[in-house]
């Protein structure tokens, strides 16, 4: 994260679900934007590489008798670092370089973003079904980029 000690707040959509049919579940789902940097236009320059702000989409379902806490800034902090970079609301030009140079550090295609969201969560809370999705708003192409994964106890 920037040396910085400005402050500034983001948002996230969140919330919770529960269905009370059979088996039945609850659910924590948390919209967490990021930025990724692709690796093919890394390779293919010297000069830099084409960025793109995305958002990560996380549910994770338990069974009704689970009786852990699975905590949204969890889930917020296993998106963020599953991308090239968070995003930050503010940011002094120093920090800026930091964080640019972290991310050209850390190219990822969303299949790469979903992929490790997966695997944390996987090894991170264990015993959980989810739903990862991955979308980034293409900065020079006409359509976005997708990805999604889903699994099974």
């Amino acid at each position: 994260a920037p040396e910085s000690k400005l402050k500034s707040l983001s948002g996230y959509d969140s919330g919770f679900e529960i269905a009370l049919d059979t088996p039945g579940h609850k659910c924590v789902v948390v919209d967490v934007p990021v930025s990724t940097v692709c690796p093919c236009s890394k390779e293919m320059t010297e000069a830099g590489a084409h960025n793109q702000r995305g958002v990560v989409t996380i549910k994770v379902y338990q069974e009704l008798n689970d009786e852990r806490i699975i905590w949204i800034e969890d889930l917020i902090n296993i998106a963020e670092q599953s991308a090239s970079s968070d995003l930050y609301t503010l940011l002094r030009r120093a920090d800026e370089r930091l964080v640019t140079e972290r991310m050209f550090g850390n190219p990822t295609f969303v299949e790469d973003v979903v992929r490790n969201v997966a695997v944390n969560l996987r090894d991170q809370l264990k015993n959980v079904r989810y739903f990862v999705k991955c979308e980034n708003y293409e900065s020079i192409h006409p359509h976005n980029a997708y990805a999604e994964v889903s699994s099974e106890c």
